[in-house]
């Protein structure tokens, strides 16, 4: 299984863990990565407490819990890469529950991207045979 069709295939929730420089955390409920070719995934996000610890902490966490019984997922750990805003990717990812005018009030978005560095599986500490590439 590769991670990009795991999670084109796969609903759950996610919860994505940052931390800002002094170490304080913040957890939010955040949809499936989109995951490109080159292995590395991003996230849309608004300029909330997510977004600005990335500013002076580039590490995160992403918890994904396959809806059903039991539990199954994954966990990945994330290192920033870069970030965009006002790029025609935004308007083509979003997943749209949102009015355009709904959308606009709520402030602007950006494309996060990340660099997977370890993929766990939601419960234990072996490694999970997902390819990233």
């Amino acid at each position: 299984m590769d991670l990009k069709s795991y999670f084109e295939n796969t609903h759950g929730t996610g919860v994505i863990a940052t931390a800002d420089s002094e170490g304080k955390v913040n957890t939010a409920i955040y949809s499936r990565p989109h995951v490109f070719d080159d292995g590395t995934v991003a996230f849309l996000m608004r300029k909330k407490l997510t977004h600005n610890n990335l500013q002076s902490n580039p590490y995160a966490s992403f918890l994904f819990h396959e809806s059903g019984p039991g539990y199954s997922g994954l966990r990945l750990h994330l290192k920033k890469i870069k970030e965009e805003t006002d790029s025609p990717l935004i308007a083509k990812m979003t997943r749209g529950n949102l009015t355009p005018e709904e959308d606009k009030a709520k402030g602007p978005k950006y494309l996060v991207h990340f660099k997977v560095e370890k993929i766990l599986p939601l419960i234990g500490s072996g490694e999970v045979a997902v390819e990233i590439y």
